[in-house]
C-alpha cells in the first residue's frame, strides 16, 4: 500500500481543487506545426475523478484506472485493429538467446512524448538486437495523427501480457520505457481531452509480477518517477528513473522533442557501447548540468540495477554495436533559452 505523505496530500489537494488527477496533467497548449496539422489538445480536466478523496485515487490507481469517452465507434475499431496488428508483429523468442523485448510508450498524446517513445524504441531496439521484438504505443508525432496504437494503459497492459506469452521467464528480458507527465501516486496517463488514468507502482508491480516477467529494465521518463524504485527494486532489476520520488523532471513542453531525461539517457548516453549504469550516471550528469545552467531545483534521477540483473545486463550490453549513432532532434537543453 503507497502511504499517503504530508507532501502528497498537499499535492492530491492542489489537484483535486483545480479538476485534476495529477500534477502536471495539462501540458502548455500545442503548438501548430509548419505543415498546417494540429495535434490534439488538452483544454479540459478529467471528468469524475475530481469528486474522488485522495484515499479512492490511490485505490483507483493501483486497480487500474483508465477513463475513455467521446470516442466515435469508427474509431474505436481503428484503434483495435492498430493494436492488433502491432501485437501480431512481435516474434517468438530464440531458444538459447537471452532476448530482449522493448515496449516504448508514450502515456501523453502531446507530441513531444510521442517522438520521444518512437525514437527510445529505435534506440533500444538497436541496442538490445530487439528487432522483431519490439512494440510503440504513442500518439501523434506532431506532424500527422498516429498510426500506432495509443499510449493507455489497457494497451499497456496487453502489450506486457503479448510479451509474456512469447518470451521465456527463465532466460529473456522486458526493457520498458515510458514517458509522461508524472505525479506522487504514478505515471498519468492522457489522450487529449478524451482519455484519462494513473498508474501507480503497484499497479505496474502487479501486472509485471502477475504475468511472471522477472527478468526487466523499466525506464520512467517522468516527474516523481523514483515512487517506482522502492515497489520495483528487485535482483532481476533495474529501474531508472527521471526524477526522485519528491522531484519534478523538466522538458515536458508539447512542443520540443525530448525531456531533458530522455534526451540525456537515450539520445546521448544509450547510443554509446557502455553499460547501462555507466550510461546512467554519464545521463545524470548530463542533466545536472542542464539544470544548474537553467538555475532549477535537481530532479535527482534514480538507478537502481539489482545484482542478478547486473548478470544478464552485462551479456546484453556485450552485444551492444560499437558503433555509436547520432543524436536527433532539438536537443533538451534549448529549452532554456529565452528564460
Amino acid at each position: 500500500m503507497v502511504h499517503l505523505s504530508g507532501a502528497m496530500m498537499a499535492v492530491i489537494g492542489l489537484m483535486r481543487r483545480i479538476g485534476m488527477v495529477a500534477a502536471l496533467l495539462l501540458a502548455p497548449a500545442t503548438l501548430a506545426q509548419d505543415s498546417g496539422y494540429q495535434p490534439p489538445r488538452h483544454a479540459a480536466p478529467p471528468p469524475f475523478l475530481q469528486q474522488l478523496s485522495a484515499s479512492d485515487v490511490i485505490r483507483y490507481a493501483d486497480a487500474g484506472i483508465q477513463i475513455e469517452h467521446d470516442h466515435p465507434a469508427a474509431w474505436s475499431l481503428a484503434e483495435h485493429r492498430r493494436l492488433e496488428r502491432a501485437l501480431a508483429g512481435l516474434q517468438p523468442q530464440r531458444k538459447g538467446v537471452v532476448d530482449a523485448y522493448v515496449v516504448a510508450v508514450a502515456l501523453d498524446s502531446d507530441p513531444n512524448f510521442g517522438k520521444e517513445a518512437r525514437e527510445a524504441a529505435r534506440v533500444l531496439a538497436r541496442r538490445y538486437d530487439a528487432a522483431g521484438h519490439t512494440i510503440v504505443l504513442a500518439g501523434s508525432d506532431g506532424t500527422r495523427d498516429s498510426d500506432l496504437p495509443m499510449g493507455s494503459p489497457d494497451n499497456l497492459s496487453a502489450a506486457l501480457a503479448r510479451v509474456a506469452e512469447l518470451m521465456d521467464h527463465d532466460e529473456d528480458v522486458l526493457v520498458l520505457y515510458t514517458t509522461s507527465h508524472g505525479a506522487p501516486l504514478g505515471i498519468v496517463y492522457n489522450d487529449a481531452d478524451q482519455g484519462y488514468g494513473v498508474i501507480s507502482p503497484n499497479r505496474l508491480a502487479a501486472e509485471l509480477d502477475g504475468l511472471g516477467i522477472k527478468r526487466r529494465v523499466v525506464i520512467l521518463s517522468a516527474c516523481f518517477a523514483g515512487v517506482f524504485v522502492p515497489v520495483l527494486a528487485s535482483d532481476d532489476t533495474a529501474v531508472l528513473t527521471a526524477a526522485s520520488s519528491d522531484r519534478t523532471s523538466f522538458g515536458c513542453q508539447a512542443d520540443a522533442d525530448w525531456t531533458f531525461f530522455g534526451d540525456a539517457l537515450v539520445n546521448h548516453a544509450l547510443r554509446k557501447a557502455q553499460p547501462l549504469d555507466a550510461a546512467a550516471r554519464e545521463a545524470a550528469g548530463l542533466i545536472q548540468g542542464w539544470e544548474a545552467q537553467g538555475k532549477l531545483t535537481p530532479s535527482q534521477p534514480q538507478t537502481s540495477i539489482g545484482s542478478g540483473a547486473a548478470r544478464w545486463l552485462a551479456t546484453l550490453d556485450a552485444r551492444t554495436p560499437r558503433a555509436t549513432t547520432p543524436s536527433v532532434g532539438r536537443p533538451a537543453v534549448t529549452l532554456l533559452e529565452g528564460r
